[in-house]
């Protein structure tokens, strides 16, 4: 019984692979969240994610279902939207958050309707929420070198990032060092969330990167113990969305993030750190 329900649903080839991608974005992905949440700038992630878009858009119209070129174009509109809404909050008023949510509003648009207009409604679909059980083995090849370049460049700039989220203003102080590691970590967000656009399309990939990463705030103090907890969270959601994706016939998509959706009410409802029942207490051993 136990075989049936936890082994032999990965004796398939589909749903092995399927994991192993879905692990190469916890390795990659969950870390970039856990500074993306530490920063406050959590919604940055899902702008960008919309933000490559119209890259992939355009690869597609011109190209089909290249995986080659699809990673081009994604990670060339990502990183273009990145650097225009940068800019624009330097060169005007507007924060950088309002830029991002314009440029992304933008982009999402564009996309969908080049998608919509030279493809089917199926490759729009696929497109904008991907199709874990079809990657491609190249797909694997991909993500696994994003994980691996996005762990070693995380590792060199580990400690400025740390020194940014307890004081934001610590990079721009730092002159051109700082921007240059402000333009690296963005690029690795677009780089993460173009390998999470291979497995859980566009619109989905953003919910693996961010929702174990938020959970992870209730469970850990420290950044390195956040990011464990959240490359954790990822893959046990992975495990957990696949299988009952293939016991219910589910989309693996939808069900793996509805799953890490579960986990973080979970973290905030009964989380050992700042969730409501530590919060709650706290608040009786105070009275007491």
């Amino acid at each position: 019984m136990i075989y049936d329900l936890l082994i032999a649903p990965f004796e398939d080839a589909a749903m092995r692979r399927a994991l192993a991608g879905c692990i190469a974005l916890a390795l990659g992905g969950a870390p970039i969240g856990v500074f993306l949440v530490l920063r406050r700038t959590a919604l940055i992630g899902d702008a960008l994610s919309h933000a490559i878009l119209p890259g992939v858009a355009i690869a597609f119209v011109f190209a089909g279902f290249s995986l080659l070129w699809m990673t081009i174009g994604g990670l060339a509109a990502g990183l273009a939207v990145a650097l225009l809404a940068g800019a624009a909050s330097r060169l005007t008023p507007l924060a950088e958050d309002a830029s991002l949510a314009a440029f992304f509003i933008v982009s999402l648009a564009l996309g969908t309707l080049l998608v919509a207009t030279f493809g089917t409604d199926e490759e729009l679909l696929h497109v904008l929420f991907g199709d874990l059980l079809e990657i491609a083995p190249e797909a694997l090849v991909t993500m696994a070198a994003i994980a691996t370049a996005s762990m070693a460049v995380l590792a060199l700039v580990y400690r400025p990032l740390i020194a940014e989220c307890f004081d934001p203003s610590f990079l721009r102080a730092a002159g051109h060092a700082g921007a240059i590691v402000h333009a690296v970590f963005l690029s690795l967000v677009v780089l993460n969330l173009v390998s999470g656009f291979q497995a859980l399309g566009t619109l989905m990939s953003i919910g693996l990167m961010m929702l174990p990463a938020i959970s992870a705030r209730f469970w850990a103090d420290s950044a390195g113990g956040q990011i464990a907890v959240a490359v954790g969270l990822t893959v046990l959601a992975a495990v957990t969305g696949l299988l009952a994706a293939f016991h219910a016939g589910t989309p693996p998509e939808s069900s793996i993030v509805l799953t890490a959706g579960v986990f973080y009410l979970g973290s905030l409802a009964f989380g050992p750190r700042e969730s409501i029942a530590a919060r709650l207490v706290r608040l009786r051993h105070l009275e007491a």
